[in-house]
């Protein structure tokens, strides 16, 4: 079976052009939407089905970068053991553990001042880590990228939790 990549006719690499995935996207929709298959069998409607949510699963995986970093690492026999596996660096709890204490000071003042400031470091960070991750992935070194991505599902989780204050705040 083809992976996400062949599916869509692209370069196996982290970096995506959204146009061509856009494009490609489409292109195979187009194909396998069910109303070409109005006079089908049952048997070709179904797989005609099966093709358009397979399509749609790969194109959500290639169009997050996360989602995007972890099927490579799958790929390459890499599994991010994200249940399991919840090891980082010091630097990086540290880091955590700074954010977290900075969030709960901002939700108690109600200092939307102080979680943008808490939300363009997370942007920061998270731009930082997804470069680092895409330099892993084009060297090869899909264990490292697994490690990036499972701090970059911190980082996301995080910002989740700032959106979460700042609505909160302005409710």
């Amino acid at each position: 079976m083809q992976n996400h990549f062949e599916l869509f006719h692209l370069p196996q690499q982290f970096a995506v052009d959204a146009g061509a995935l856009d494009s490609a996207y489409r292109d195979v929709q187009s194909r396998v939407h069910p109303d070409k298959f109005v006079n089908a069998t049952d048997a070709e409607k179904r797989v005609a089905m099966q093709w358009a949510t397979r399509a749609n699963e790969a194109y959500q995986t290639l169009k997050n970068p996360q989602k995007r970093a972890q099927y490579m690492c799958e790929l390459h026999g890499v599994d991010l053991q994200t249940e399991s596996n919840t090891a980082m660096p010091m630097a990086f709890l540290m880091q955590q553990m700074e954010w977290r204490e900075a969030l709960g000071d901002a939700r108690a003042d109600k200092d939307s001042d102080a979680l943008e400031a808490l939300d363009q470091q997370l942007r920061g960070a998270r731009k930082e880590q997804l470069a680092q991750i895409e330099q892993q992935l084009n060297a090869g070194d899909y264990a490292a990228a697994a490690q990036g991505v499972r701090a970059l599902m911190f980082l996301e989780k995080f910002g989740e939790e700032v959106r979460f204050a700042f609505e909160a705040i302005e409710a």
